[in-house]
């Protein structure tokens, strides 16, 4: 048992030092990116005819000038301001004395089909006009190819010039957004002596109500709404706690855990997004805090849900030889869920590709898979231990809790299905519903939180309800009281009922069973050094 303690002692302090490692090593190498895009030294890259740098990519909302507007950042105003970037080009290209061009564009993403023109049968895309294309296209040699649209004027575009041997040229403008839309930042040189161009400064992304890209947006209100709903699901838990404390079991306790992490979590959420929107930048600690609350939530959630489902602390005492693999699970989740949340949140402000992160869901969804086919392992031996000893108010209580699982996974795959459709046939015009996506898992998590917490909220019969060696005919009289008033509610005449034909189980009788990874049996000799 002691040497079973200095064990569990050890993996949980390895955890931590695994933790804080990876929080520094996230904290010094990452760059942050923000609602004010930097642009440090970089370099273009060629392109068709041009070279090209991407200066970034957010959903920008219209407000009317005759709205009423706000103060400080909640203005009412909608831009991108390019801020006193600086372009510099090589000593050769300077050297040719030509007033070369660089151009920023700002274009929507449904507008790509007016920047640049193809030749017949779709072919030779060229961005830039060249002599030949001059006269036909109506456009002007070493300039990007731009046929605004008459109402909006998108896609806008201005222009800078090197003059002489400048090395570098500064340009500052401000794009006015005249439309709601997804919107994208080029700066394109068609100069082919423009090679090896590079890039330094910022550009500020501005919304009616502040900083936050419009994607990004809906999030606060729904953090904020989230909070609340935790709050309170907090306090009326608590209030069930402290009239019931005496009866208190420790399957409860990990419940407590869950709900406090969750008011955490989505708290920190929400004054990250709120700090964002009023600064312009995602503030790192805020930041990682909330991603390390959820990846630890979503862990302990996960874990709660399995040893509910073994039966812990209503079938079984403890989990014998199962439990340092459901740490080893668990530590396993931890990682892979916290790596993909900061490459998902920690500095990213553009509209994410997805492509870049496969790697890291590919890990996060397989552990997933092992977590729901445990589950559903572990609770089928449950209902057939229960079904075994006619424990019938547990099994009832199983039953509901197995039907509720079943639901929210029905429903998980149906909506992993419209993900995966939305994601693929989404070119950046529904931006607006993008929250959704992600918001919906919250919400799923939080509903199957309600449910276990009605199903195994404190109440004066929940020690009644504790793992119990044997099970006579004074136990089977507390079977018919319900651990909750909602469940398992039975008449006098149906618990005289259940009585008939049961008989005390012999230890004798009891077969040691395997404790495989899926296995739900006690290791026996696990149970014995308990």
């Amino acid at each position: 048992m002691r040497m079973r303690r200095e064990g569990m002692w050890r993996m949980k302090h390895a955890a931590a030092v695994v933790c804080m490692v990876l929080l520094w090593w996230v904290s010094g190498v990452l760059q942050l990116e923000a609602s004010i895009h930097e642009y440090n030294h970089q370099q273009f890259t060629s392109y068709s005819n041009a070279y090209v740098y991407f200066g970034g990519k957010e959903g920008l909302y219209y407000s009317s000038a005759t709205k009423t507007r706000g103060q400080g950042t909640a203005d009412g105003r909608t831009y991108v301001k390019i801020d006193n970037v600086e372009l510099t080009r090589t000593k050769q290209a300077a050297s040719h004395n030509k007033n070369d061009i660089v151009e920023a564009i700002i274009c929507e993403v449904g507008d790509k089909e007016k920047l640049g023109s193809r030749g017949p049968n779709n072919e030779n895309f060229n961005l830039c006009c060249t002599t030949d294309m001059a006269t036909q296209m109506d456009c002007s040699p070493g300039e990007v190819i731009i046929r605004p649209d008459h109402e909006t004027g998108q896609p806008q575009s201005f222009k800078v010039h090197f003059n002489g041997d400048e090395m570098t040229v500064k340009m500052s403008e401000v794009f006015n957004i005249t439309k709601s839309g997804m919107y994208q930042l080029l700066f394109v040189a068609c100069e082919p002596d423009l090679d090896g161009l590079v890039i330094d400064g910022m550009t500020i992304w501005k919304n009616p109500m502040g900083y936050l890209p419009g994607r990004m947006a809906p999030y606060m209100t729904f953090y904020a709404f989230m909070s609340l709903a935790y709050v309170l699901l907090g306090f009326l838990w608590f209030l069930q706690y402290v009239r019931h404390w005496k009866d208190i079991l420790q399957l409860q306790n990990c419940i407590s855990m869950v709900i406090a992490l969750g008011m955490s979590e989505m708290a920190f959420w929400y004054f990250e997004y709120l700090n964002f929107n009023r600064m312009g930048r995602r503030p790192m600690h805020i930041t990682m805090w909330a991603v390390t609350l959820g990846a630890v939530k979503k862990t302990v959630s996960w874990i709660l849900i399995l040893i509910v489902s073994m039966g812990y602390g209503v079938v079984r005492p403890t989990l014998g030889g199962l439990t340092s693999k459901v740490l080893l699970l668990g530590g396993a989740y931890f990682l892979a869920a916290e790596s993909f949340d900061v490459v998902e949140n920690v500095g990213t402000i553009n509209d994410p590709s997805g492509k870049e992160k496969l790697f890291l869901v590919i890990p996060l969804a397989m552990l997933d898979a092992i977590f729901i086919l445990w589950i559903f392992t572990s609770l089928s031996k449950t209902l057939e231990r229960l079904q075994a000893r006619r424990s019938f108010a547990k099994l009832e209580l199983y039953r509901r809790f197995t039907n509720s699982l079943a639901v929210a996974v029905i429903i998980a795959v149906l909506w992993i299905g419209y993900e995966l459709y939305f994601k693929a046939t989404d070119d950046g015009e529904h931006w607006q519903s993008y929250w959704i996506i992600s918001a919906f898992w919250y919400m799923l998590a939080f509903m199957l939180l309600i449910v276990i917490c009605v199903l195994w909220a404190p109440s004066q019969n929940s020690m009644r309800y504790a793992y119990s060696e044997d099970i006579g005919e004074e136990d089977l009289d507390e079977e018919g009281v319900a651990l909750t008033s909602g469940v398992a509610g039975k008449t006098s005449t149906a618990i005289e009922t259940e009585k008939i034909g049961v008989a005390k189980p012999d230890a004798k009788e009891r077969k040691p069973i395997s404790t495989d990874v899926f296995s739900l049996e006690d290791d026996i000799e696990e149970d014995k050094r308990d």
